[in-house]
């Protein structure tokens, strides 16, 4: 047998790629190699290129044989090498397909999601995730993953805002570039790369309302200044994809916008990947009423920009397929508009190494990459970054390990499936540690666990009320465990309130009536209005949805093996009417006053977050001080160091993310009251102090100008270094002519 296995390997790796006639000469260039191809290629081959389904049934494999369909979905090993058999060996060029799907946080290992990963602000660690993410997904047969979504997301009540890393430009263009690396590694060509995708392209996060593909209208300015930069740092890692989004921006649908797609796109940027739209969002050109008919948005798509169609069925619809070449033919659409998508489709299909090594290497994979262990060493480490503490009254945590008893209540205690969170198509839940199993493995065998779920989800009913109080008042501490089911977050999941669902908010009110502490663990894709359970419980921890290692990295947490770091990419409001806030706000002209009726704020709320971007507390404490800058003035092309001493001033090693933030004092456009321009991770032993440095350059104080020209203006900035966007040490920094 392992003979037989050695010889189909030999024939499928080796032999193969030899014997087929690709159409061009093996020492051209990856380019040459695409003109080649493409000059021996019909317009309707061409076209197929240009076509992503995963619907036709026994049709497919016709239509594969005739060059008609370019990529596929994730079909599994063995009838993706099946389906790669008709296309390499039986079509008449031989070209080889790609399959794609959805690799959002993780594979079979399911990681943090994006939102939960991006408030560990280390990168690095994201970047080792997603590696592994696109090792699983290759070794399955995936080369192309629709991620990372790198959306800003200021309105907590869209559902897809857990996909994304929250609301800061700056940190999101680090996540991006992050999510890129990982997945692409640094060679597409090697057997565990897989292409990553930016989406969506562009502004999808400023849906109105919070409501999934619904408009956008905004500025150019804004557009430049907040949601073009992650998409910009994705295609600078060299992302080789990007998806055109579901909405339509400031009356043009973005998937039929060559503004975006081409102008800034393709000739700002320099882009020469490849535009993939989002499920039929070409074919909703009709829905949106700028395309006539279907034909209609097909022209309009593949002129703006759009490469390759993504229209999985025949009930939604394809565009390109049934409509393109009927479009060259009478003269509607150019020959050569169809010659430069499908160019850049050969291009992407060659970098990958698609031509030598069609299918699966199995034997790679088996012989090389991580073990089970080390993939959930690192989801958990990234599980443990991300958790954000954000209250601890009294220092309620950490509990002692040998602690009497605990009353576990909630609906997600002893959960699995929810806790792998949305878009975890590959995750198994049997392997999700359960909070309750967490805190089973940690504690000692003498501590009394008294579990009680008290209420679902969903639940209207307090009947489970009873035995939840009961087992709350014969313990030392209640943990309650609430929040959303994994179903309430991503794609069409908005939200127009966000509060906890159900009765969970009545549960906990009466579980802190015995009077017994209370430690609540937040389980949700997005902030949620927990102002009670912010002034009364002693303790929150905001745990998003963890993935697989959930449990034990909540045990980790809640006992001090691991003292918490995480702090919030994402404003929590207070209520839904404060909704888009976000810390980087403009002043206006009358900032907010409570001494003056005639500011801007409301006369029946603050104005201000219940928690800031960036925060996050730990089980020590830190003190900054010191701050000083190199350099009082700087030349438009110049830089300053600016330095800040953090010293631990409490008794346990922790971490602190130091946060470097700026303000334009006087500009020729209004600017943010503060905008983050770096941070770093520091860990700090009981006592230790640190000198942390930023280097401040003028690029960084740069702005879009009344006429979109990105320009540094000469005047004052105060240069802000702190631990959240609202406590900060202030100094100053003039950039002159």
């Amino acid at each position: 047998m392992k003979i037989k296995q050695t010889c189909i390997k030999i024939f499928f790796v080796l032999v193969l790629p030899g014997c087929i006639n690709f159409g061009y000469a093996q020492n051209l260039s990856v380019e040459q190699k695409a003109d080649s191809l493409l000059s021996k290629m019909t317009l309707q081959e061409k076209i197929g290129q240009l076509v992503l389904t995963s619907a036709f049934g026994n049709k497919m494999g016709e239509m594969i044989k005739k060059g008609e369909i370019g990529f596929t979905g994730n079909w599994g090993p063995h009838k993706r090498d099946s389906l790669q058999t008709i296309a390499v060996e039986h079509s008449r060029l031989h070209i080889p397909l790609v399959f794609a799907t959805d690799v959002i946080h993780g594979y079979n290992t399911i990681f943090p999601v994006p939102l939960a990963q991006s408030c560990s602000w280390d990168p690095d660690l994201v970047t080792k995730a997603a590696s592994i993410a696109a090792f699983e997904a290759a070794s399955d047969g995936v080369n192309w993953t629709f991620a990372p979504m790198v959306d800003i997301a200021r309105d907590p009540r869209w559902g897809r805002i857990v996909e994304g890393a929250g609301e800061d430009p700056y940190l999101g263009s680090v996540m991006a570039a992050a999510y890129v690396k990982g997945y692409q590694g640094k060679d597409l060509n090697r057997p565990a790369s897989i292409a990553a995708t930016a989406k969506h392209y562009v502004a999808y996060g400023a849906a109105q309302a919070g409501r999934d593909y619904n408009t956008v209208d905004i500025s150019e300015r804004t557009l430049r200044e907040i949601y073009l930069p992650p998409f910009h740092s994705a295609v600078n890692a060299g992302a080789e994809s990007i998806m055109s989004a579901f909405n339509d921006l400031n009356g043009v649908p973005a998937s039929g916008n060559y503004f975006t797609l081409t102008k800034i796109l393709r000739d700002e940027w320099k882009f020469k990947g490849v535009v993939i739209s989002d499920y039929n969002s070409v074919g909703e050109l009709v829905n949106h009423g700028v395309a006539k008919d279907k034909s209609d948005a097909a022209r309009i798509g593949i002129t703006a920009g759009v490469d390759i169609d993504l229209a999985g069925d025949t009930v939604m619809g394809d565009i390109y397929a049934p409509y393109l070449e009927n479009l060259v033919k009478k003269g509607i659409v150019p020959g050569s508009l169809i010659d430069r998508s499908a160019r850049r489709v050969l291009r992407m299909k060659l970098k990958l190494g698609m031509f030598e090594h069609p299918y699966i290497d199995k034997d790679f994979f088996r012989k090389k990459g991580p073990s089970k262990e080390e993939k959930n060493k690192i989801a958990r480490q990234l599980a443990n970054e991300s958790i954000v503490l954000l209250k601890n009254y009294k220092n309620v945590l950490p509990l002692k390990k040998d602690i009497h008893s605990i009353a576990l209540i909630g609906p997600l205690a002893d959960d699995q499936e929810n806790l792998l969170g949305p878009w975890s198509p590959n995750g198994i839940s049997k392997n999700v540690v359960t909070v309750f199993q967490g805190i089973r493995n940690k504690v000692s065998s003498g501590t009394i666990i008294n579990y009680a779920k008290g209420c679902g989800i969903l639940d209207t009913s307090t009947a489970g009320f009873k035995d939840a109080i009961e087992n709350a008042k014969k313990s030392d501490v209640a943990v309650l465990v609430v929040g959303e089911s994994r179903e309430m977050s991503g794609e069409a999941a908005s939200r127009a309130f966000i509060d906890l669902p159900g009765v969970q908010n009545e549960l906990i009110k009466k579980i802190y009536e015995t009077g017994v502490p209370v430690v609540v663990i937040l389980m949700n894709g997005r902030p949620l209005t927990i102002n009670w359970i912010s002034q009364n419980v002693n303790a929150i921890l905001e745990t998003w949805y963890l993935g697989d290692q959930t449990g034990n990295s909540i045990a980790d947490v809640l006992f001090g093996d691991y003292n918490p770091s995480g702090k919030l990419t994402v404003t929590f409001p207070r209520s839904v009417g404060q909704i888009p806030i976000y810390y980087s706000h403009k002043n206006t002209g009358r900032p907010p006053d409570p001494n003056d009726k005639y500011t801007s704020k409301y006369i029946d709320s603050p104005v201000t977050p219940l928690y800031p971007f960036g925060y996050g507390l730990s089980y020590t404490t830190f003190d900054f001080s010191n701050l000083k800058i190199d350099k009082t003035t700087i030349s438009t092309n110049g830089s300053a160091i600016v330095s800040v001493d953090v010293t631990n001033t409490g008794t346990t090693t922790g971490t602190e993310i130091v946060q470097l933030y700026i303000r334009d004092i006087v500009a020729s456009v209004t600017r943010p009251v503060k905008e983050l321009k770096g941070f770093k991770r520091i860990q700090l032993r009981p006592g230790e102090t640190k000198k942390v440095q930023f280097t401040v350059t003028a690029g960084m104080l740069s702005f879009y100008n009344s006429e979109m020209k990105k320009i540094i203006e000469p005047g004052k900035f105060d240069i802000m270094v702190g631990n959240n966007s609202d406590n900060v040490l202030t100094t100053s920094l003039e950039v002159v002519k």
